[in-house]
């Protein structure tokens, strides 16, 4: 189950999100309000892309740093990213705020797999966490489920397949992934699909999905046959999944199949 903080979370509770039209900007007619502090009509060209803060005693995370090398505009589409913090519950909290803020049509979020050796664009989140290791704050859940009374799992509403398609023309390996594991990946992953979907109802119709990223070259120097990519290609990749998912609602009809 998802835990409550002593403190009330800046967002009512993730179970029942607020309608992604609502805001907690009160107008002031007589105060005029600079265009970059301006909430986002839905249905602007923003994608949103978040990328997790280090965690397990690494210095960084490929996932974010990835964020701060995507240019300003992909496909048309105006490029907002968030940093999230590496913690159950509080990451997806923080993504909806980015959500609610910036209104994106499509939302990509990044993490880190460590061990992979592909770009990976996963297909679908689980409703449990079961963690082999805390997050940033200590938790560790097992065996509970992310939303209580959520759907069993969620598919991500990116067309994955054009993206890999996409990744392998830029020159990156990339795959389709069967499973986002059962740690804070996964929890983002559902959480977001989740937000977005108990927020239809007011408007919102964001499309999102995962996409786990490999531990950067720097990362491995301590840990020999581990892959590795180097951040540029890794953003290289990224960017041409972005373009593919804004660029095409129905997806490729190829496999993407595993037999494992």
């Amino acid at each position: 189950m998802l835990r409550r903080r002593k403190k009330p979370a800046r967002i009512q509770s993730y179970d029942t999100p607020k309608p992604a039209s609502a805001s907690r900007r009160r107008a002031r007619p007589d105060v005029p309000v600079p265009p970059e502090l301006k909430l986002t009509s839905r249905g602007d060209a923003v994608v949103l892309v978040t990328g997790f803060d280090p965690f397990g005693g690494e210095r960084l995370n490929p996932s974010w740093q990835v964020c701060t090398q995507l240019p300003r505009m992909i496909a048309g589409l105006r490029v907002e990213t968030c940093k999230v913090p590496c913690e159950f519950r509080r990451s997806i909290e923080v993504v909806a705020e980015a959500i609610e803020r910036h209104r994106p049509s499509l939302v990509i979020c990044l993490g880190q797999a460590g061990g992979r050796a592909h770009l990976s664009v996963e297909r679908v989140a689980i409703n449990v966490d079961d963690a082999r290791a805390s997050d940033n704050a200590g938790a560790a859940p097992i065996d509970e489920p992310i939303a209580a009374g959520g759907p069993p799992a969620y598919f991500a509403t990116l067309p994955i397949k054009a993206m890999v398609a996409a990744m392998h023309a830029a020159g990156v390996p990339a795959e389709v992934s069967n499973s986002a594991g059962t740690y804070v990946c996964n929890h983002l992953m559902y959480g977001v699909l989740h937000f977005i979907a108990a927020s239809a109802a007011s408007g919102a119709g964001a499309r999102a999905g995962f996409i786990h990223v490999p531990y950067a070259e720097q990362q491995v120097l301590d840990k020999p046959g581990i892959a590795a990519m180097a951040v540029s290609t890794i953003a290289r990749g990224v960017e041409a999944a972005i373009a593919a998912a804004a660029e095409n609602r129905a997806d490729l009809k190829v496999s993407g199949g595993a037999l494992d």
